[in-house]
């Protein structure tokens, strides 16, 4: 049975669900939560996510698919933030372990199949320059996550309807916030705790400021992200410190960039971007920035660039115990510290990347790989269960 993953209202849906009467369906009802980052669908319960929403199960109902069609509004290149949520719950469909595809460290198939994917993107009067980010980013995607695209198509969408995304009401009480007003925000996309790489990344972006600056968690808005948009307004300035989950932005930052163009009502901003991966290329966060640069434009903001850190859990790590600039950090340390001047001087630095300075990419996939079969031991998981199929 084939899957079909989409962000249609029930009326559009309802329009061409004949089309697909023998499918799998998978759509946010409004109950799916983002993914946390805790990496348990690797090495707690292989292949299974630990969030039990409903949609715990992508990377079977993926595997269990003959094709698979996604169905997604355009968005700053890419997928909506309610399709890019179920990608980003699809991890178990691949191993944590790393492999050298096509030059570049990919994660290695739990299942020995090459799944086809169709991806329709609709929206109104896109440019062939946006057409072309889609297709760039259709590809990412299908090569991180081991399938192969079938096709790219485009559908002309009412400008009215653009913006279709189902979203949770805000709850009724409001979060204490700090003042915000003509502060550099450093907003921590992550769902992890605070000892995640962006977190630690963010602070220590923050320590090198001098203007006032506060680090924000995104995770402790999620039900009141009009509250959070009315505080940003009167910011000075806002760095992104963001993971790449899926070639892309998380899906929470996503929501958080659509409600923006909906609801945002204070004046132009700077923007920054400070973002890591696991991945060992630097390269493959083009996606990432591109994404940024693409709201920006949106917005009416000044995208002032940033830094793209790769192999992010070996430099965050190192960063915290060796003196700066030194070993392998010292590439990502004098980014940081371009970045910072860019923050403190009000100016824009480009987009900077920044990989692990003369260490070896065969001793990071080896080393990457060996940590888990570790931290499966000490979850009681062997390294054989860890390649486990559903």
């Amino acid at each position: 049975m084939d899957l079909v993953i989409h962000d249609l209202r029930p009326e559009q849906w309802e329009k061409i669900s004949s089309r697909y009467a023998d499918c799998n369906v998978v759509t946010d009802n409004g109950s799916m939560r983002p993914c946390i980052g805790c990496f348990g669908c690797w090495n707690r319960d292989p292949g299974r996510c630990v969030v039990k929403d409903g949609y715990d199960n992508m990377g079977y109902l993926i595997h269990h698919a003959g094709e698979v069609t996604v169905i997604s509004r355009y968005t700053y290149g890419g997928f909506s933030g309610s399709v890019k949520n179920v990608f980003d719950r699809c991890l178990p469909y691949v191993l944590p372990q790393f492999e050298i595809v096509g030059g570049e460290t990919h994660h290695k198939k739990r299942y020995d199949e090459d799944k086809p994917f169709t991806f329709i993107f609709y929206g109104h009067a896109l440019t062939e320059e946006e057409k072309g980010s889609a297709r760039r980013y259709a590809r990412a995607v299908c090569t991180n996550i081991r399938g192969w695209v079938k096709d790219v198509r485009f559908e002309e969408c009412p400008e009215e309807s653009a913006l279709t995304e189902q979203h949770a009401q805000d709850a009724a009480g409001r979060i204490e916030d700090p003042d915000l007003a003509g502060k550099v925000v450093l907003l921590n996309g992550s769902m992890r705790s605070e000892n995640g790489n962006s977190a630690k990344l963010a602070r220590m972006l923050k320590s090198q400021l001098r203007a006032d600056s506060v680090i924000v968690d995104l995770r402790k808005y999620l039900n009141d992200m009009t509250g959070l948009i009315r505080a940003l307004e009167d910011a000075a300035a806002i760095v992104l410190c963001v993971p790449l989950y899926v070639d892309g932005l998380p899906s929470q930052v996503i929501r958080l960039m659509e409600r923006c163009e909906r609801e945002y009502k204070g004046g132009p901003k700077r923007i920054y971007l400070l973002t890591n991966m696991g991945l060992y290329e630097s390269g493959q966060l083009v996606n990432l920035f591109s994404a940024v640069r693409q709201w920006c434009g949106k917005m009416g903001f000044m995208y002032c660039g940033g830094l793209g850190v790769s192999a992010g859990e070996l430099l965050g790590a190192l960063m915290e115990v060796l003196p700066f600039r030194s070993g392998p950090t010292r590439d990502t340390a004098i980014g940081m510290e371009r970045l910072a001047e860019a923050v403190n001087g009000k100016t824009g630095l480009g987009d900077v990347f920044a990989e692990p300075y003369r260490f070896p990419r065969s001793l990071y996939v080896f080393i990457a790989n060996t940590n888990w079969n570790r931290t499966a031991k000490k979850n009681g998981i062997s390294p054989k269960d860890l390649y486990r199929r559903l």
